[in-house]
């Protein structure tokens, strides 16, 4: 899971990039970059945040009116810069992209290019897969009359050899800006314009947060399979691609989004809300009794707030926040995690002191920050803590671009919800019923695999066995 931005004809696209980088932090922290276009491609990229990335002089030499940026979560192959975004190659015409997702037939589309293409893919991110598969494509039309009726089957043509999650950004130079996703939708893109001295400028990002910050409207979001390409007059022309099963990634909503991020017509802090609502019923089932209802700082406070107005039951802050230390999940290693667990949470002594603590959060995937959490809770004398998930139990590995690919790093994968409970030390551990969850979801398709192992891609065993392993090798 990664951040993506493209701007078309803004007076200058590295400011705007750059800053607009910040609004998708939350999205990855591992690596940032930033390609723009003034009839040369000028590349900047580097580990760590965009604050740590980019100074002035790389302001003034990122020149150009349209570029793409990129903020890095790093879930298959190396954190090497090499595999930092975006990537560009100069024929045919100059193509930059970055993509926010993963490739499940990895393996299959790199032999392909080498095989049918003469493309050796020489690093183990999956734009690479995109980019040269287009390009392949493209480089097949007649390059001096080049369509958009041709671009827009070149990208059918990646779709339907490229399986997996993805929205990807593509720029063609002296051509125009390109946007596509899967033939699922996995992976939220949404379009956005604003009035400008020079006319109209237009932007593509994985949130619309970036809209809010830097003054655009949000147009639309791109549905499953479908290709927008904006041509150099400004013109916006929509292409509905192969579309297959919709399987949106529910956890843009329980999770990675931000809570002021509009998503498919949705506020996504509004969606936090039913779903913490939804969990009263749980909650009630399992006969606890509470003094306080207490979230996971930042992501839970509308699960924990939503819940506890549902059961009358109080809602405290009961964990204060290093605001200065990065999202746990998203760091690349499980040492790493344990660190920022430790560094990151604080119980506030007179909330939670003896009593009986719920403690919400967004979900429960390695066990790492549970543990911790209800250590940290006991110690300040907590008299019981119950867990509470507001995703259902996690049984089984993501392999579209969520860092939990593989049995072994799940917590929940072949327990009980008691192993659980057992595993965390909580008095009671409480998940979100997966069925409920799908009944708030019944008129937008998602992607429930992690929950109950039924995957849109297909159930390849094969195919995820081949995934853990190359998950395995990378952690290594």
């Amino acid at each position: 899971m990664c951040g993506i931005l493209g701007v078309w004809r803004t007076s200058d696209a590295a400011e705007e990039l750059v800053n607009g980088l910040t609004t998708l932090q939350h999205r990855g922290q591992d690596a940032a970059g930033v390609v723009t276009f003034d009839g040369a491609f000028h590349v900047k990229k580097g580990h760590g945040l965009v604050a740590q990335v980019f100074e002035s002089k790389h302001l003034e030499r990122l020149r150009g009116n349209c570029g793409l940026g990129h903020v890095r979560y790093a879930t298959m192959g190396s954190t090497d810069i090499l595999d930092a975004q975006p990537i560009y190659v100069n024929y045919p015409y100059g193509l930059a992209m970055v993509h926010n997702g993963n490739v499940v037939n990895f393996a299959e589309v790199r032999d392909a290019l080498l095989s049918e293409h003469h493309r050796l893919v020489d690093t183990s991110n999956d734009v690479a897969l995109l980019l040269y598969t287009f390009a392949a494509h493209l480089e097949q039309r007649n390059l001096e009359q080049l369509s958009v009726d041709d671009i827009f089957s070149c990208v059918e043509a990646t779709q339907q050899r490229v399986r997996g999650a993805y929205s990807a950004i593509v720029v063609i130079a002296n051509k125009g800006l390109l946007a596509f996703t899967d033939r699922h939708g996995f992976r939220p893109l949404t379009l956005g314009v604003k009035d400008s001295p020079s006319g109209r400028d237009f932007a593509f990002a994985s949130e619309s947060t970036f809209f809010d910050y830097r003054g655009y409207t949000r147009s639309f979001d791109l549905e499953p399979g479908e290709a927008v390409f904006i041509d150099l007059d400004g013109d916006v022309h929509r292409h509905q691609g192969p579309r297959e099963r919709g399987a949106f990634c529910v956890f843009e909503y329980i999770y990675f989004a931000r809570e002021d991020s509009v998503i498919h017509d949705r506020i996504v802090a509004d969606e936090r809300v039913r779903m913490g609502a939804a969990l009263a019923d749980a909650v009630r089932e399992a006969g606890v009794q509470l003094d306080a209802i207490i979230d996971v700082p930042a992501s839970s406070y509308f699960f924990a707030s939503a819940l506890a107005e549902q059961l009358g039951v109080p809602y405290r802050r009961g964990l204060a926040k290093n605001a200065h230390v990065g999202r746990s999940f998203i760091t690349a290693t499980q040492t790493q995690r344990e660190k920022v667990v430790h560094q990151k949470l604080n119980p506030i002594r007179s909330v939670v002191e003896g009593r009986r603590i719920a403690v919400v959060d967004d979900s429960i995937v390695r066990g790492t920050t549970s543990r911790r959490l209800v250590s940290l809770l006991r110690g300040a004398g907590a008299r019981e803590v119950t867990f509470i998930s507001a995703a259902p139990p996690i049984r089984f590995p993501c392999v579209y671009g969520i860092d939990m690919s593989t049995e072994r790093e799940l917590v929940a994968a072949g327990r009980s919800n008691d192993d659980v409970r057992e595993q965390i030390g909580a008095d009671a551990v409480i998940y979100q019923p997966v069925e409920r969850l799908r009944e708030l979801y019944a008129d937008l398709p998602c992607c429930y695999a992690c929950f109950n192992g039924d995957y849109p891609t297909g159930n390849d065993p094969k195919l995820l066995a081949q995934i853990a392993a190359e998950k395995s090798a990378s952690d290594r």
